[in-house]
């Protein structure tokens, strides 16, 4: 997401077109959020890539606890789209429910 540390290798590599949710639930794992099965909604930026191999960096980037799959996503206008996703497949332990299932709402940043 815009602002937040991934996002340097979406920069200049992708076009955003905007904020789009996904089923699912969200964990806070402190550093970083956890998308996980659920029944709700959560939020995040959807992103078409300039460049395909741009996948293997992503998929090193997010790493062994993440995995990437496709996914329905509908955007913000109520259009709806099928996306690649990232799941975590990590410990819960300390993980932290995020009810409303929006990051950015939880730690907020400013959007770059």
């Amino acid at each position: 997401m815009r602002g937040y540390a991934l996002h340097r290798w979406l920069a200049g590599a992708s076009t955003y077109l905007g904020e789009a949710s996904v089923r699912g639930a969200l964990l806070d794992l402190r550093a970083y959020p956890g998308l996980v099965d659920g029944d709700g909604r959560v939020r995040g930026e959807l992103y078409r890539l300039h460049d395909r191999e741009l996948l293997a960096v992503l998929d090193r980037q997010e790493g062994y606890n993440f995995e990437r799959r496709r996914a329905g996503v509908r955007l913000a206008d109520g259009c709806r789209s099928q996306a690649w996703v990232y799941r975590y497949r990590g410990a819960r332990a300390r993980a932290v429910p995020i009810a409303h299932g929006d990051y950015r709402r939880a730690h907020p940043r400013p959007a770059s």
